[in-house]
């Protein structure tokens, strides 16, 4: 525990400016990231008495063993690094909102040709319309598959697209008049791109003028006596009424608004949020987060709105925000969200009406999604910390082990070794931290040797991090702006990988393999960290240099955490190994041709069709493919010269060879081929 009058600036130091503000620990990481109106003032308030302080405070400013500042011009300027640094560095002593799950979006692919409707979920792609989120994915197709018969915008992949674009035939939407099969000419870029604006636009709320439209249009065709026009187009009317029913209007005035409720206690906040587009509920959607920091309930909405319109622009940002508190100060934040909107922002509490009714119904979802939060979590942080407590007292460790690294080798009868290693902090995977190697000391099978070897890179990587910190260094620390930072960070201010220890060591195997780690860290000289082995056979626990293994209870929550994290580095490893297998068998004659990129591959396949044509080519046909030079040409005419003759493909379902005529069928032969022959 640090003390922080030991890294305390001094008083004239600290600029009276707006900034964003880093605390950092005694490894360098940023556990906690603010923005100030004035620096001077608010850093002062955390070099109080510690007494004074709120408790989670107390915890960060003693866990810090170091603070850095930036000033810039405007609060919207603080506001907008505070949120790039907290999304780069996920400091632990942040409020971070954590989606229960990834929250599908009806999205329209108008960056393509023909433009798709289709699920989406993830990072948001540029120039791809999105409707949501929606609580699942059904909704999203019993939505899309009653609008389809009004707008028949194409929803195939770009497989399918191609295929039927090749055969001249439509799928089955398109014959049931549900696609309007743009894949075989039936109308133009032009007519299907009005057909996807004319979805965006429904799906935008500007429905009215739609439907009064094709009201007009069947009384028309009734009047000319075309009925089966008119009929048409009354299903059609039907069918849109149907899609609007799906969401109730809740305001008559046709707003567009977001509505954001929090519930929360002492430790924990639950933020639900409707998106109302059209006076309709289109999508809604709720976070959880643990109050790490002293915060009021406007700070919560702060942090929401920047977690929701971070990463918008334009219309995504509605017209109207209403919350249930309001930021202190207002002004940078309605003015950040102007700014993402491109037009004025209203950020404020509902008082009366229809809205205020909508915000309780919302503050009540909140409430529900807080208490079934709390009652999966209660049993899950119990858990997580009995475990970490049993692995302690298993092992005779000191402290509870809060990071824990585990590895583990995986290769296919001695080809294409590799190794994994997983991070679990606090008893929860953080993949950011995971990473994999390539065995390069030897070539063949040999498990022990491969961990000796994993282990000591790893820990070289983390000595030399060490080493360049000046951490074993009696000179003095460098300031914040010195050599310090930069030698234990990368360009872009982030921590170099491997500079944090794990407090324990875990690998998937039993004596021989605890033994070489332990002697790879003894040679490095590292005895402040616990090594332990967990074999397959009887989920035993080895130690070093003991002879009987530890034995944990079956119903052991301390074994099944070490379960977990065994298998999950098993899972990445072999997940590592099967891809580089892969790349390998898909490696051919073309891949060992230096300088020739994928580009002047698929030249030279579009050029002559397939590779059995390239390899009966001459010297001079391949040098009439654009970008081949003579010299390339040789090389790759020797390639093939050298190369085994390829076996011919077979249709495994019917055993007749494939002519080597389209090089995609070949290529999928083939490798199901080699797929059949693994062990």
């Amino acid at each position: 525990m640090a003390d922080p009058s030991s890294y305390r600036p001094q008083p004239g130091q600290i600029p009276d400016s707006p900034g964003v503000y880093r605390f950092r620990d005694e490894h360098r990481r940023v556990i906690y990231v603010g923005k100030a109106k004035s620096l001077r003032h608010r850093l002062a308030n955390y070099f109080q008495d510690l007494a004074s302080l709120h408790p989670r405070t107390r915890t960060m400013v003693t866990t810090a063993a170091s603070v850095e500042w930036t000033v810039v011009s405007t609060e919207v300027e603080a506001l907008q690094l505070e949120y790039s640094w907290i999304k780069e560095y996920d400091p632990r002593f942040n409020v971070k909102y954590r989606d229960d799950k990834s929250y599908p979006y009806l999205a329209v692919t108008m960056n393509e040709e023909f433009p798709r409707v289709q699920v989406m979920r993830g990072q948001k792609k540029k120039g791809v319309r999105y409707f949501g989120p929606y609580g699942h994915a059904w909704a999203i197709r019993d939505t899309v598959d009653l609008l389809l018969r009004v707008f028949p915008v194409r929803t195939c992949s770009a497989g399918v697209f191609k295929n039927a674009a090749r055969t001249g035939r439509p799928c089955l939407l398109g014959y049931i008049g549900k696609c309007s099969a743009p894949c075989v000419g039936r109308v133009s870029p032009e007519e299907h791109r009005e057909l996807a604006e004319d979805f965006c636009d429904f799906m935008t709320g500007r429905t009215g003028t739609y439907i009064r439209r094709l009201e007009k249009d069947m009384t028309d065709a009734a009047e000319e006596m075309e009925y089966e026009r008119a009929a048409r187009l009354r299903d059609d009317i039907e069918a849109l009424r149907k899609a609007m029913e799906k969401s109730a209007v809740v305001l008559a005035d046709a707003t567009d608004a977001d509505l954001i409720a929090l519930a929360e206690d002492e430790l924990e906040a639950a933020v639900q949020i409707f998106h109302v587009r059209g006076g309709r509920v289109r999508g809604q959607r709720g976070w959880v987060t643990d109050k790490v920091e002293a915060v009021t309930s406007g700070d919560l909405v702060e942090h929401a709105l920047q977690q929701l319109y971070g990463e918008e622009r334009g219309d995504a940002v509605p017209k109207e925000v209403l919350v249930p508190a309001l930021p202190e100060p207002l002004e940078p934040v309605q003015e950040w969200l102007t700014t993402r909107r491109g037009s004025n922002v209203s950020l404020r509490i509902p008082q009366r009406g229809d809205k205020k009714a909508l915000m309780e119904t919302v503050h009540r979802n909140a409430q529900q999604a807080l208490a079934l939060h709390k009652t999966k979590r209660a049993s899950d942080l119990t858990t997580r910390s009995r475990a970490l407590e049993e692995i302690a007292g298993a092992l005779e460790l000191d402290s509870a082990p809060l990071r824990i690294e585990c590895y583990d080798i995986s290769h296919l009868q001695g080809d294409d070794v590799v190794a994994s290693m997983v991070v679990f902090e606090d008893g929860l995977a953080r993949k950011s931290e995971y990473r994999r190697f390539q065995i390069k000391g030897f070539e063949g099978q040999d498990d022990v040797r491969s961990m000796h070897e994993v282990i000591t890179r790893r820990f070289k990587r983390y000595l030399a991090a060490q080493e360049k910190s000046g951490e074993w260094s009696d000179a003095e620390p460098a300031d914040e702006d010195g050599p310090l930072e930069s030698r234990l960070t990368e360009d872009d201010g982030r921590p170099k990988r491997f500079a944090y220890p794990p407090q324990l060591v875990v690998v998937d195997g039993g004596q021989p393999q605890v033994a070489a780690a332990k002697r790879a860290l003894d040679e490095l000289g590292i005895d402040d960290i616990a090594v332990c082995g967990l074999a397959k056979r009887l989920e035993e626990v080895w130690v070093p240099d003991e002879d009987d293994p530890v034995i944990l209870p079956r119903t052991s929550e301390g074994l099944y955490l070490l379960q977990r994290v065994r298998d999950e580095a098993h899972r990445f490893a072999i997940t590592y190994q099967r891809t580089k297998r892969a790349k390998r068998f898909r490696a051919g004659p073309l891949d060992e041709v230096p300088g020739l990129g994928d580009a002047r591959k698929q030249a030279l396949i579009k050029h002559f069709g397939s590779v059995k044509r390239l390899r009966s080519a001459t010297i001079d046909q391949i040098c009439e493919v654009p970008g081949i030079g003579r010299k390339t040409a040789e090389t790759i005419v020797a390639a093939f010269a050298s190369a085994e003759p390829a076996a011919p493909a077979v249709n495994t379902a019917t055993g007749e060879i494939i002519e080597d005529e389209d090089p995609t069928a070949t290529a999928v032969a083939t490798s199901e081929g080699r797929r059949g022959q693994e062990p």
